[in-house]
Order: structure tokens, then sequence, then C-alpha cells
């Protein structure tokens, strides 16, 4: 993100709470690109929000002013400039669904507070689906306005060239391809005018004051009810056990009864395809961002999502006849290398970043809290001389002005013995986070040498994983 945008977050800020903003806090990033901000000043606080996506954007506000008239709990927009790609939206806190079960739950247990969370969380998608879906204007759709064939075939290509290719499972490309025209017309067959949410699952749902509410529903659309229900009990790493699954979806039956007639047994029939084709969609996220992207964490929800995959094939019973398809599934499900794909590491990763405390410190995405934060700001700066501007502290030029330099040796000299101290600490326990940040005035120079150098000298001298990120370099790309 660049200066001005933060400026602009700032000002629309300060015009709304009335007050100055004392900090400028980036969180960390989820699955999307979009980056978010908390933005505190005396008395009050708010998210800021930079995506490139001005139609993504576009669709969230539009969505949200919906929504909020419909009493439904969402955020509330502030303010909004759809030129600059950002928005000033209400702080909801730091604690998802996904976060609260961590922290509740004990090994394979379901607390019943638990429950009645998710029984909570039931009832108001189906106002979402519902009362959401009156006059909603769905010209505000994107990328469009209904989970039809289209968007279902993509998501079923996203499966077939983004997990089973990269994870080599062989099938037969033309007659996989009739599989997914009969999944697809057996999907369809169901009454399909509802508010679809997209991504309704645990990450997206935040608890306020003990109820839930809603966040990132700018992919919704038309669409059946069964999609969502299947996105919230399927969620792959919330790994709801299974005879709670059958318990919510009762639930979910029972209360929806109570807005219309259901056909139960034919309900829950084509409920299990929307959670075949659910399950789809988030491998193929998981491989483009995992295989494709090689971004772990995504790698770790393989495991989970086989495991609900498993369970689904042992009882489905859709009534149509899918061989090329259910055979590539099954071979997932025999995949012992995907099994346990992304499993836990037992070797320390060390997150070394250099930044601009302009932009603020970076956040610790391991969810660990604690590492270092080294200030570059005391030694002598090239910066300060024309023939560096353009260079940083990856070049040539600069390595050799920092060679003449003895305040950066013993600078590194200091900070190296603090961090091998936590190092070796960190291995002999078995700790597998370590966070390392060097900043400078303007994440150019002093705080990229040393952060590369501190990279070279862990990966020389231990054997840990080490991960190196340059926050300003990377933004300065975008």
């Amino acid at each position: 993100m660049e200066i001005n945008t933060k400026n602009i977050l700032i000002q629309m800020f300060e015009k709304w709470a009335g007050e100055e903003a004392r900090s400028f806090v980036m969180l960390p990033q989820s699955g999307s690109y979009r980056e978010y901000y908390r933005i505190t000043g005396r008395t009050k606080t708010a998210l800021g929000a930079f995506n490139a996506d001005e139609k993504e954007n576009r669709a969230f506000i539009e969505f949200s002013k919906h929504f909020k008239e419909k009493d439904l709990s969402v955020p509330e927009v502030y303010a909004h400039n759809l030129e600059k790609h950002v928005y000033l939206q209400q702080d909801l806190g730091d604690v998802t669904l996904y976060s609260f079960l961590q922290g509740v739950r004990k090994e394979q247990s379901f607390p019943d507070d638990l429950l009645v969370f998710y029984k909570k969380t039931l009832k108001s998608l189906i106002d979402f689906q519902v009362k959401g879906g009156e006059g909603l204007d769905y010209d505000h759709c994107y990328p469009r306005q209904a989970f039809d064939r289209q968007s279902m075939l993509w998501d079923l290509h996203y499966f077939k060239y983004y997990f089973l290719k990269l994870a080599r499972v062989p099938f037969d490309e033309q007659a996989l391809e009739d599989d997914y025209h009969r999944l697809i017309d057996f999907l369809l067959e169901v009454e399909h005018n509802y508010f679809l949410y997209r991504d309704f699952q645990s990450r997206n749902i935040m608890v306020v004051n003990d109820e839930p509410w809603f966040i990132d529903y700018q992919g919704g659309r038309k669409g059946a009810l069964q999609y969502d229900l299947a996105s919230l009990l399927f969620d792959a790493k919330a790994d709801i056990p299974n005879e709670i699954r059958e318990e919510l979806l009762d639930y979910y039956v029972d209360e929806l009864q109570k807005h219309q007639t259901v056909d139960r047994p034919d309900f829950i029939r084509h409920y299990q395809g929307y959670v075949l084709i659910r399950i789809m969609q988030a491998m193929g996220a998981y491989g483009f961002r995992g295989f494709y992207e090689k971004k772990e964490h995504f790698l770790k929800s393989i495991p989970f999502a086989i495991s609900n995959l498993k369970y689904l094939l042992d009882k489905v019973e859709l009534g149509i006849e899918l061989p090329t398809l259910f055979a590539a599934l099954h071979n997932v499900c025999e995949s012992e290398e995907l099994k346990t794909i992304g499993q836990k590491s037992t070797t320390l990763t060390v997150y070394i970043t250099s930044f601009s405390f302009k932009r603020g410190v970076p956040v610790d995405v391991s969810g660990n809290g604690g590492g270092f934060v080294f200030d570059c700001r005391a030694i002598h700066n090239p910066g300060r001389y024309p023939e560096y501007a353009d260079k940083t502290g990856k070049d040539e030029e600069v390595i050799t002005f920092f060679a003449k330099e003895p305040e950066m040796a013993e600078f590194l000299k200091d900070s190296f013995a603090l961090v091998e101290k936590s190092v070796e600490k960190y291995i002999s326990r078995g700790f597998q986070n370590l966070m390392v940040n060097f900043g400078c005035t303007g994440g150019q120079h002093r705080s990229v040498y040393s952060a590369e150098a501190l990279a070279t000298h862990l990966q020389h001298k231990y054997k840990v994983n080490v991960e190196l990120k340059h926050v300003e370099q990377e933004m300065k790309k975008k």
C-alpha cells in the first residue's frame, strides 16, 4: 500500500471519529489479497481496508448497506473512496468463530456453549438467505450474479487444475467433464433464488458479546440454500465431529421449516451434492495457495478436507452416476502423501522481516506473539546520499558501504547474539516459530541489509527454516 493510501485512510478515520489517529497497524493477511489496518484514536477504533479490486469493494459496500437495513449483524461502512480502493468499516475485534472454537475445544470435544453458538449462527444464516436476499440488487454481485452452471464449472475446473493435476491424481479428462455436467444438472434441480453468502465459514464469523457477526460476504450471489450450510458444517480446519454435523443439519432444517415448507429427504440429498462441490472448491483453493503459491499453511488444511471427503463418500446417495469423479475422489482419499501433507514440522522457522517505521511494526502471523524488533535508525544511513537513492540493502554498492561502517558490524554482532540465545532455546524446547524484525526510516537500506545478514548467518549456523520478507520493497512492487 502506498503512503498516500495510508494518509487517505487516516483522514477518513479522523473525519469520522472526530479525533486524531494514534496508531495504524496492519492486521495479519488471510486467504484474500485484501489488506486491513486497525486505526485507533483516543476513544475510537475502526478498520481501514485496501483492495485493488474496485468491483469487489463495491459489492461489499452495497451489500453491507442492504444488510444493515435488514438488521443483520454486519459491520457498518463508515466511509469509502472507490477510486482509491479504500474504505473504513466498523471494528468487530479479533475473535473469529474459528479462534473461539480453538480456545474452548479440548481434543475432540465439542462443548455445549460452542454448539449453542453454532445454532445461533445457523439461525442468522437463514435470515441472510431469506430476508437478506429480499430486495437485494444482484447487479452488484461480483464476479457473477448467481451460483449457476458457469460458476460451478469454474469451481470444478479449479479443483481439476489446481488440485488433481498438481497432486498428480490420474483421471480421464473427458469422462470427468461429463460427470461434472451431470453433477451440475443435479445441483440445479433445487430452488436457487436465495442469497448465497459463498464463503460462509468459521473465519468469516466474528464473536461479539457472545453473538455471531458476519464479514467477507462480497462474493455473495443468488444460489441454493444448501451451499452455505455445507460451507459451515464442512469447514475443513473447524473439524466438527460428524455427530455434531448431523445434529446441526437437523436443527437447520427444523428452523427453515418455520419459514417455508421443506421436503427433508430431498433437501438432504441435494445438500450432500453441495457438500461435494464445496469440498472440491476448497481443495482447489488449498492446491492453488499451497501447491502453486507455496504457502504452507494452506497445505495443512488438506488432511482435514480429505477426512471430510472420505466421510461424505462413505454415506453419499445422490441417485446419479458419477464414476470418473468418484474414482478420482477415492484416489485422493487413499493417497498417503496427501493425508500427511502439511503436517506439523518439528523444525524451527525464523521469520525475518525488514520494514519501515512509517508503516508500523509487522504483525506476527504465527499467532505466538513476541520475538524481536531491532531499530536500525541509529546506524549511518546510505539513503542520505544520492548515489544510493535507488539502491537497497541487497545491492553490492550498499553492501560495500556497510562493510566500511564499524557501527553496522557492532549492531549486527549484538543483535545476532540476542537472537541466537532464543534460537537455541527454541530448538531445545521444540518451539516452531520465532519472528525477528529490522526497522529503519524507509525500509530500504539498513533494515534490508540487516535482515539479509541475519538470514544468511542463521542458515549457516543452525538447522532452521528461514522465511525472509522485505515489507517495504514488496509494497513498492504492487
